[in-house]
Order: C-alpha cells, then sequence, then structure tokens
C-alpha cells in the first residue's frame, strides 16, 4: 500500500516538473486558442503588430494612365442617397471596404478614425467606408458603439475586381483623376505622419 502512495506521489512530482518545465508552452497554446476564438483578442493583437511601424500604409508614386479606375459602382449612404464613383473626380478618395465581423478591420479602424479626424475639414478627400456586413444597420451600430464619427455606405452595384476581390479588409485611394494610387489587401496602419504628407501631397496634384 505505501509502495502504491509513494509511485502516485512520484508520478505526481513528476508531473509537476514537467508542467514547469513547459509552462511558457502551455500559456503561448492557450493564448493562440484564445487569439483563434474569440474576436476581440485576435483584433487587439493585430493592433500592437501595427505599432511596430511595419504596416504603414504608402501611396504609389505611379501616376500612368495604366492605375485609372475605368470601371465604377454604386453606393448608398445610411439614409439610402445613391452616389457612383466617378462623381467624385476631382477629389482624392479613400474607399475601405470592411465589415463589424473582421477582426483585422477592426484592428485598422482607430488609425482610420484618426486620418478621418485629421482631414474632415478638407473638401477636397472623401472617405467611403464601404461596409460589407449582411445589414448595414449593423455596421452602423458598430460605429455607434464605438464613437467613431466616420461616415458610412454601402455598394449598391457590383464594385469592380480591380479595386475589390472579396478580401477583408481592403483600401483604396484614388488621387484627383481617378488613378489608383494605393491598394492594399488587409490591415495597415493609416494614422502614421508619413502618410499624412503623402496625403497632403496627393491633395495639392
Amino acid at each position: 500500500m505505501e509502495k502504491n502512495n509513494s509511485e502516485k506521489q512520484l508520478k505526481g512530482l513528476i508531473n509537476l516538473e514537467m508542467i514547469k518545465k513547459n509552462v511558457s508552452t502551455i500559456v503561448f497554446l492557450i493564448f493562440i486558442v484564445v487569439v483563434m476564438f474569440n474576436p476581440d483578442a485576435k483584433s487587439f493583437l493585430i493592433k500592437q503588430l501595427m505599432f511596430t511601424g511595419l504596416f504603414n500604409a504608402e501611396i504609389s508614386s505611379v501616376n500612368s494612365s495604366d492605375n485609372t479606375l475605368r470601371n465604377h459602382f454604386d453606393f448608398k449612404d445610411y439614409e439610402g442617397n445613391v452616389q457612383n464613383t466617378s462623381d467624385l473626380k476631382g477629389k482624392v478618395v479613400f474607399i475601405n471596404f470592411w465589415a463589424s465581423w473582421c477582426p483585422p478591420c477592426v484592428a485598422e479602424f482607430p488609425s482610420i478614425e484618426k486620418f478621418h479626424s485629421e482631414f474632415k475639414n478638407n473638401d477636397k478627400i472623401v472617405f467611403l467606408m464601404i461596409n460589407m456586413d449582411d445589414n448595414i444597420a449593423t455596421g452602423k451600430q458598430f460605429l455607434d458603439k464605438k464613437k467613431y464619427s466616420l461616415p458610412i455606405f454601402q455598394a449598391v452595384s457590383k464594385v469592380p475586381k480591380e479595386i475589390y476581390s472579396g478580401s477583408l479588409p481592403t483600401s483604396i485611394i484614388l488621387d484627383k483623376k481617378g488613378k489608383i494610387r494605393l491598394r492594399h489587401t488587409g490591415f495597415s496602419n493609416y494614422g502614421g505622419k508619413n502618410f499624412y504628407m503623402q496625403i497632403s501631397n496627393l491633395l495639392k496634384e
């Protein structure tokens, strides 16, 4: 009987030692599981990655006719007013395709809100936050909950694949002539000083 108890105690000590030795691995695995199944945790992790500076947005200096957006689409605001992207020539246009259920979209939103706050009083730039939720009201609820001031829109005609292929988030910047100067799939940081300088230069062109 004593022998069995000793063996159990020894096994318990061995298991405890194994746990102590592998505690960092166990914590890491728990962290990965939480991130995989918790959208808020995933969004938080992406935000931290954005602070590294490796995901800062950058506008292309390419200005050839090959970059001209030839196919346009209709969009409506929350009140139901319909416009077409072709109506926006003469302005710099920032288009972001996003959804409230998309962690990378949620992660980059604060930087877009900051970007919008920096330039919202300039009538030469337009922000089109194209919500891809099934119901635009869902996107509106998300913005209201987070107290974001960004204008919300929804596409009401087919969006050309040259600017949106189905991946969220996707961001586009058109210059005043309708040329694509940025097309980025995946999250990015739109709150950097260098990016603001590039936007300012684009507004002067």
